[in-house]
């Protein structure tokens, strides 16, 4: 059994139902953002899908200097506020370093701690602190029995709402696969997991001055981990991926969403909940 992670009557983790978080990679325009959410919001509600709203306020780590990364914490915030307000879901965004944990953790439901922080014991320490739900993607870089050290730090920090997502290991250059059993081995740990099914696919700076991707498996590898049994998936779609001002290539058409989420919630009543 795993711990349920609640975020409030209608989002739990670790609960009977597949949750979604979704939303665009970056903020790109404030009415863009708003608009990209009620159209996710309308489609979960169709479809009975708990939905948690993800969009970065800033992108610390992008492959060029000259990459869009974004509004900035304080402006994002804003955004991200208007939208938990006026729509009602709960909001996620990445934290990159010690000093925007607590701003953050005014405005989030969920913190989230990029992949490549994921070994930072302060940052870890500081997001756990807000009191909020942490989610913690698992490096690229990390087998998943080491997710065990994520766990200690979050709760020698006093905070047991965690959730611990994969989002592919790194295969050679510029490429990344999914082994499915660290999804069982993670789950084992006692806390909710989440599968990326959009960085899954990222070709890491493949494209030189910015990361490509194989959008077209994220169905495929989305499907697999939910009969696997997966907490939660993680998609960034983008009405017009070829237009997205960050992770177009990984993220998946916007036009494409309800298809693939009637097929993850047919999926999720059939399989062993408790596997």
């Amino acid at each position: 059994m795993v711990r349920q992670v609640k975020i409030n009557d209608r989002v739990i983790f670790g609960a009977q139902k597949l949750v979604l978080i979704a939303g665009p990679c970056v903020i790109e325009s404030p009415a863009g953002t708003l608009k990209i959410a009620e159209a996710i919001q309308k489609i979960t509600t169709k479809l009975k899908v708990p939905f948690v709203f993800k969009a970065s306020y800033d992108k610390a780590n992008r492959t060029s200097i000259k990459s869009f990364r974004g509004p900035g914490l304080y402006e994002g915030l804003k955004v991200l506020s208007q939208i938990q307000s006026k729509l009602g879901v709960p909001v996620l965004s990445d934290v990159h370093d010690v000093a925007q944990a607590q701003l953050a953790g005014e405005v989030l439901d969920i913190v989230q701690v990029p992949a490549f922080l994921c070994r930072q014991t302060d940052l870890i320490t500081a997001a756990a602190k807000t009191g909020k739900a942490v989610n913690v993607k698992k490096g690229q870089f990390m087998a998943p029995w080491d997710v065990s050290g994520i766990i200690k730090k979050m709760e020698e920090a006093g905070n047991r709402r965690l959730l611990l997502t994969e989002r592919g290991v790194s295969f050679g250059y510029n490429n990344l696969i999914t082994d499915f059993r660290a999804l069982s081995i993670m789950r084992a740990s006692g806390y909710p997991v989440v599968f990326d099914a959009t960085h899954s696919v990222q070709k890491p700076g493949g494209l030189g001055t910015s990361s490509g991707g194989e959008s077209q498996y994220i169905p495929l590898l989305a499907r697999c981990a939910v009969a696997a049994g997966v907490d939660a998936v993680f998609l960034e779609t983008h009405p017009n991926p070829s237009r997205a001002l960050s992770d177009g290539p990984n993220s998946l058409p916007l036009k494409n969403l309800e298809r693939l989420l009637k097929d993850l919630t047919a999926i999720d009543q059939v399989r062993d909940k408790n596997a």
